[in-house]
């Protein structure tokens, strides 16, 4: 029942804010959830930014404090995937090189060039991709067997205006190429949400995820098995929930709506 829930897992793109702006009701759903209910934490597919970044992010656009370990990135979930399998490896990494410079300080080597004795291929997000990044990535796939990794499988990242290709999409291109498919390490694995519950000791059946995205955000929640809630605010439609396989516990047109549902549900619980 949602007047039970006590830790909530928001995405945060489409999902409380667009780009450095908040909807409306975002800042009072989660003062609620914080003094009244339990704890909200952040689950972002975005790579570009960590923990500390998400925090000094939220403080300076949001005005919404909070402290780097009530987010897990996909960024966070790939370097901890790599540190078991891959530590002090050679990597060629598809991604920006705010990203890269994360992995040089943890240890590993990193290239974007046709380097075939790499130990894995890593796709991220990234906005200063090149067809040389591609090209070489074509090369290494296709002439060795190494593992195929990605951060993310979100083909759009939304903009305030628009969308651009995020990980996914670029991973499209090189499956289309290769017909190689990447093992995609952030949602919709249950891994975010089993790193969220474990922080906090709240129960799956006390937990709920929010988003907008069906094939990450509600897959990921129904992969973890935990209640989910769809906000039609950013990418998923009502006729899109009614086609796909992954079919949310709940759904709002907003967060707004969110919060007034769930201060209803609360008093009656």
């Amino acid at each position: 029942m949602l007047g039970n829930k006590k830790l909530f897992l928001f995405d945060i793109d489409g999902t409380i804010a667009l780009g450095p702006k908040l909807f409306d009701g975002s800042h009072q759903l989660l003062s609620y959830i914080e003094k009244e209910l339990g704890r909200a934490y952040f689950i972002s597919n975005n790579s570009t930014k960590s923990e500390a970044d998400y925090v000094k992010y939220f403080y300076s656009n949001f005005r919404y404090r909070t402290t780097a370990n009530r987010f897990v990135t996909s960024g966070y979930v790939t370097l901890e995937y790599l540190k078991q399998h891959f530590r002090g490896g050679n990597l060629f990494v598809i991604g920006t090189e705010s990203f890269k410079q994360e992995l040089r300080q943890n240890k590993f080597t990193v290239t974007d060039s046709a380097n075939l004795s790499v130990d894995c291929v890593l796709v991220a997000f990234d906005r200063e991709l090149t067809y040389r990044k591609l090209e070489n990535a074509c090369t290494i796939l296709a002439n060795t067997n190494v593992p195929f990794l990605a951060t993310n499988p979100d083909l759009r990242c939304p903009m305030t205006s628009n969308y651009i290709p995020d990980c996914g999409a670029i991973c499209q291109i090189l499956t289309s190429t290769i017909g190689k498919v990447p093992i995609y390490l952030g949602k919709p694995s249950r891994t975010i949400c089993d790193i969220c519950i474990e922080r906090t000791n709240y129960t799956p059946e006390e937990t709920l995820v929010i988003g907008d995205r069906l094939y990450t955000d509600i897959a990921c929640g129904i992969n973890a098995g935990v209640d989910t809630c769809v906000l039609y605010s950013g990418e998923a439609t009502p006729d899109e929930v009614a086609r796909s396989e992954y079919r949310p516990t709940y759904a709002f047109d907003n967060v707004k709506q969110l919060y007034e549902a769930l201060k209803k549900a609360s008093s009656q619980a």
